[in-house]
C-alpha cells in the first residue's frame, strides 16, 4: 500500500487496509490464534504501520488513532470473534451438534451470567491456547444480559457494550 498509493488521507488508506490487509491478519484466527506474545505484537505492528500512513492523524498516539478511525486492536477483534464463535456453538441452531467443540466444559453454577462453562485443568501449557480453553474464562466474565441474548445480532450488540472500554 505504501508504494502503490500516493494519497495519505484516511478516506483512501482505511478502506484499502480494511479490504486488503486486515483479512489476511484475521484469517482463521479462531483456529490457529497466535500463541506467543511476539506473534501478537507482530500482527499489531502491521495494523499500527497501516494507520500511521494517514497524515491527518500523525500527531496522535496509536490508541487515539484507532479510536479516531473507529477501529479496535486485533487482539480485541480476536476476542470478539472467539466469543461470537462460542455463542454460535452453545446457542446457535446447530448447538447440540457442535457443542462437542467445548466438550468437558459443562455448565456450572448459577452466579454471574447463569451459563458459565467449566474450566479444564491441563498438564501442558500448550493446551491453554486452544480455542475451547481460552474462550471459557472470557465467556464466564460476560454479563447475564449478553449470554442470554435471543439472537446473534443482540449478542453482538451486547458484546460490543461489554467490551467497549477495551481499545
Amino acid at each position: 500500500m505504501n508504494k502503490s498509493v500516493t494519497s495519505r488521507s484516511g478516506e483512501v488508506i482505511l478502506p484499502l487496509y480494511s479490504a486488503l490487509v486486515r483479512p489476511h491478519l484475521e484469517y482463521c484466527v479462531q483456529l490457529w490464534g497466535p500463541q506467543h506474545k511476539n506473534d501478537m505484537q507482530l500482527l499489531e505492528r502491521v495494523q499500527r504501520r497501516a494507520i500511521k500512513m494517514i497524515r491527518e492523524l500523525e500527531h496522535l498516539s496509536s490508541e487515539d488513532r484507532l479510536r479516531e478511525l473507529g477501529l479496535v486492536s486485533l487482539e480485541k477483534r480476536r476476542l470478539q470473534g472467539d466469543l461470537i464463535a462460542a455463542f454460535q456453538y452453545l446457542k446457535g441452531p446447530t448447538a447440540k451438534l457442535e457443542r462437542d467443540c467445548l466438550q468437558g466444559h459443562g455448565v456450572i453454577g448459577q452466579r454471574g451470567n447463569g451459563f458459565k462453562l467449566k474450566e479444564g485443568r491441563f498438564r501442558l501449557d500448550v493446551r491453554k491456547k486452544f480455542f475451547p480453553v481460552r474462550v471459557v474464562r472470557h465467556w464466564n466474565r460476560l454479563l447475564r444480559e449478553a449470554v442470554d441474548a435471543p439472537s446473534m445480532e443482540v449478542f453482538k450488540a451486547r458484546l460490543d457494550e461489554a467490551l467497549g472500554n477495551l481499545v
